[in-house]
């Protein structure tokens, strides 16, 4: 979906700021490390969805998405306290608000959702679904009475033409509507989740605003999970082993070491560079699934997937030409990575 165009899948946190604009972005010269930690961003949350969809095989949605992130949230504010001392945690009143109303929208709405979808869709399915994200962030703009520009424009409609097809009756093979219409769901709750993240007062160290949105998303994630009777019956010895191994994965990659990935890029790479995980986590997502689970790739799958992902290339394109213009500045909306698709955590 994670958020800021991190898949609701994977990390499921708030974007933290560009750098300072440097000279010449464009001509910046990309490193190894650099292709490394995309690679991590690229392949761990294109990973997600599958992981998400192993664990609930045997877990309840709702409980397993709040362990998750309740864990992944107490294990970086733990590493943030050991290397910057407890003062990086501390928050204002606003702040701490702020950081709850966008984990909800994030951790809760967007991950929990899509993790109570691929109850009944498949993992490839969901990823071509959130990645339409972006298309809603670019509505959410121009209802805030930004202009993304006409090529921002042309992508939303793109991708609103594949996720159509995809949402088809009976196109998309054995399917249920309902599960398909909950990761749609997700996807604006990730979209305004995303959308909100630069307009309210965060946390200035961004791992404590991600710490924070993903302990409280996940605290959300299990009092619904509660609230639906998840516990009833719940025998933990019943849960099998490869559902724990997911789990496992999904807080420690996915929710921990992509997000440092996502997070160092976005201070060491060309925010275009770092935006195209956008359109490369699906086409991981389906090849996995396809690879690992046998999931069916159908024509509509495969046609409305690329008009998906069609779409989020317009985007990303229109908004690298936007950071490349000499009129965006750091803090204009254009040079902003609000183009999440799972954090995400997700996504995703």
């Amino acid at each position: 979906m994670t958020s800021p165009a991190v898949d609701p899948a994977a990390a499921g946190t708030t974007t933290p700021p560009p750098p300072p604009a440097t000279p010449s972005p464009a001509r910046r010269r990309i490193s190894g490390a650099v292709w490394a930690a995309l690679g991590i961003v690229y392949v761990v949350w294109g990973s997600t969805y599958l992981g998400i969809r192993v664990v609930v095989e045997t877990m309840p949605p709702f409980l397993s998405a709040g362990a998750r992130f309740v864990v992944a949230g107490a294990l970086l504010a733990a590493l943030l306290a050991w290397r910057h001392g407890i003062g990086v945690l501390k928050v204002t009143r606003a702040q701490l608000a702020s950081t709850a109303v966008v984990g909800l929208l994030l951790i809760l709405g967007g991950n929990g959702l899509v993790v109570l979808a691929e109850t009944s869709v498949p993992s490839g399915l969901a990823a071509l679904l959130i990645a339409v994200v972006p298309a809603w962030v670019v509505v959410l703009r121009t209802a805030a009475g930004e202009r993304p520009g006409l090529g921002a424009y042309a992508g939303v409609l793109l991708g609103l033409a594949g996720l159509a097809i995809l949402t088809l009756p009976g196109l998309s093979g054995d399917v249920r509507i309902a599960g398909v219409l909950t990761v749609i769901v997700a996807t604006v709750m990730w979209s305004v989740g995303s959308f909100s993240s630069s307009r309210l007062p965060m946390p200035k160290n961004p791992f404590a605003t991600s710490a924070y949105e993903m302990v409280v998303g996940g605290l959300g994630c299990l009092a619904l999970g509660l609230v639906r009777g998840e516990q009833r019956g719940l025998d933990v010895t019943a849960f099998s082993a490869r559902s724990w191994t997911a789990l496992a994965y999904l807080v420690l990659f996915g929710s921990l070491l992509a997000f440092t990935a996502y997070a160092w890029l976005l201070h060491t790479a060309p925010l275009s560079l770092v935006a195209t995980y956008a359109y490369v986590n699906p086409v991981v997502a389906v090849a996995l699934g396809a690879l690992l689970l046998d999931e069916a790739v159908t024509w509509p799958i495969a046609l409305g997937g690329a008009i998906v992902v069609a779409g989020v290339c317009l985007i990303v394109s229109t908004e690298r030409r936007s950071e490349a213009s000499p009129e965006s500045s750091p803090e204009s909306p254009e040079s902003r990575p609000e183009i999440r698709s799972e954090h995400t955590e997700r996504r995703n």
